[in-house]
């Protein structure tokens, strides 16, 4: 079987940050408000220590819903392939509170893909120390590492990436998991 590593925020998960920062701020922001991969970059920075007392309270699980047919893609993936999940957990403007962000994210995995084996949740930052044969994720920064094909999941800070940029990079753009299904069944 071929090994297949799928990212989680923004490919099986998405607007968790969106709505958690909307609700912090009184605000109507969209995902394509934030000027960088990182959206809590909307946040003020004199209201940062806040945010980040406010969000160590919550689980951002709580606020994301699932990408349209990630489910039931991965399902039948999983039958095919030798499926992971690989995501990061360490928050990069509170690195403290990262172990429970890993809770939360683990939590999320068991209850809503129960049939992919909990020993092939990888909580990792640095991707490109995984080796894999086929590589789904939404940063092109994490698709760096080795894989004969790799799939660049459209989300709101990377839809500006040229065709140029993505075939000099080997990067097939998926716009949707009916994309996905497309290419790997």
């Amino acid at each position: 079987m071929e090994k297949l590593i799928v990212d989680m925020d923004d490919v099986i998960t998405e607007n968790g940050f969106i709505r958690m920062i909307n609700e912090f701020l009184c605000a109507n922001y969209k995902p394509e408000d934030a000027k960088s991969y990182y959206i809590n970059d909307l946040i003020p920075k004199d209201r940062l220590d806040e945010w980040v007392n406010w969000y160590s309270t919550k689980n951002v699980y709580d606020y994301v819903n699932m990408i349209e047919g990630a489910k039931e893609t991965l399902e039948k993936l999983n039958e095919k392939y030798d499926l992971y999940i690989a995501t990061a957990y360490v928050f990069r403007d509170a690195p403290k509170v990262s172990g429970k962000t890993l809770n939360d994210k683990y939590n999320y995995l068991m209850e809503n893909l129960p049939f992919i084996d909990p020993h092939k949740f990888i909580f990792i930052s640095n991707k490109d120390l995984l080796e894999a044969d086929i590589r789904i994720d939404d940063s092109p920064k994490k698709l760096t590492g080795k894989a004969k094909l790799k799939l660049l999941f459209t989300a709101y800070h990377n839809k500006n990436i040229s065709d140029e940029e993505l075939s000099k990079n080997n990067f097939i753009r998926v716009d949707s998991w009916k994309d996905v299904e497309k290419i790997l069944l």
